[in-house]
């Protein structure tokens, strides 16, 4: 617990490191891959160079400073930030680490503005931050690994089967090489993994594009021209291989109820909410399964949809948007208009696709009413404020 006297240092210079906090991440992952290369691996490098990560950490930093006293809303604040650090097996010892980086960070781009007590006041906020995500990381690996087939830190799984669902996306069907059971997991959620790419140690995160069976976990993975750890899994791996999975996490989920649901996708967005829109059939529910693509041949799951379309035909509504070719039912991209079309009272939505994609959708909902309780949306990387207005 910080002092009073500690309370109000951070008050009164909050404002000065919030104004410079950007350019402190920035130099802090730096800084710290040069003290601490062995936590290189836990970060994907294109989110270092387009300074996705950085924002990221900066966000999260000016939301605990901002919501601290109340210790149950910094909780669930923190809910996105304990997901990706169980997804990539963040354990107390990193902690330490980020600490000193970061307070060297602080000192090097604020100078002399930051005194002995100055600096001892962040140190305390950061590693009350940090006591707080041990707690709260600590109980979701003790209540994944007391789970029937679940486990703690690594565990081997060998890639079972392959299927080509687009002509850029690849599902690999994951089973566990000591035999055993796997563990159920909540649909929409994602799933860590530790990857050795010609020597050199990786973490991602994907995610877990199908319903739980206890029995294997399906990921569904688009080859980016440029994206490492997609491209060993499409151009290197093959059945047989052997990788290495961490705890399922993520916070994009089915909320309880009886409304129906909008559910979007751009692309690879589709990995999270086919296995929602499979739950939530399965409860009954009306769903609109809006999905856009470039054309016919990126459309993935299309034998999949299909099917829960012929087995759910008065509840599921599938609509597809092509950018090019005439074979969808709307052609060009999604638009207000679009959307307006296909909502109607008190509709859940969720959406998943690029960062512009999801903006753009976030922002026409908002407009048409939608209330921000009933949009839910996940970032497959570092995450960014969507901006409503």
């Amino acid at each position: 617990m910080l002092t009073p006297a500690q309370e109000q240092i951070i008050a009164a210079t909050a404002p000065v490191v919030a104004e410079h906090l950007n350019t402190i991440t920035a130099r802090f992952y730096p800084l710290m891959f040069e003290r601490y290369p062995q936590v290189k691996p836990l970060f994907n490098q294109t989110h270092q160079k387009n300074g996705g990560q950085p924002r990221a950490l900066a966000g999260s930093i000016l939301a605990y400073v901002g919501v601290r006293q109340n210790p149950e809303t910094a909780r669930q604040i923190m809910e996105t930030v304990v997901n990706k650090h169980v997804s990539l097996d963040i354990q107390p010892e990193h902690y330490p680490i980020v600490g000193e980086c970061l307070m060297v960070a602080i000192g090097e781009v604020l100078g002399d503005a930051v005194t002995a007590e100055v600096a001892d006041a962040w140190g305390a906020l950061y590693q009350e931050l940090a006591d707080l995500l041990i707690d709260l990381e600590a109980q979701r690996y003790q209540e994944f690994e007391q789970k029937p087939g679940g486990w703690r830190g690594t565990r081997r799984f060998r890639i079972a089967d392959m299927h080509q669902e687009s002509r850029v996306i690849r599902s690999f069907i994951l089973e566990p090489e000591d035999g055993g059971p796997v563990a159920d997991y909540t649909p929409g959620q994602y799933i860590g993994v530790k990857l050795n790419i010609d020597g050199v140690q990786a973490s991602r995160h994907y995610s877990l594009s199908d319903v739980p069976n206890g029995r294997s976990y399906r990921l569904s993975i688009k080859r980016e021209p440029h994206g490492v750890a997609s491209r060993f899994f499409h151009d290197q791996l093959a059945v047989g291989d052997v990788i290495e999975l961490l705890p399922p996490a993520g916070e994009l989920t089915l909320k309880a109820g009886d409304e129906p649901l909008l559910l979007i996708s751009g692309g690879i967005g589709q990995t999270p909410l086919l296995p929602i829109a499979k739950q939530a059939l399965s409860q009954g529910r009306r769903v609109t399964y809006l999905h856009a693509a470039i054309d016919m041949d990126s459309r993935a799951f299309a034998e999949a949809i299909d099917e829960l379309a012929a087995s759910y035909p008065s509840q599921l509504t599938v609509v597809t948007v092509f950018e090019q070719g005439s074979q969808g039912d709307h052609q060009g991209r999604i638009n207000q208009d679009l959307l307006a079309k296909y909502l109607v009272p008190n509709t859940r939505c969720y959406f998943v696709g690029p960062h512009g994609f999801m903006e753009a959708i976030n922002q026409s909902l908002a407009l048409l009413g939608v209330a921000e309780t009933h949009r839910h949306f996940e970032h497959f990387g570092p995450a960014k404020a969507l901006n409503a207005a």
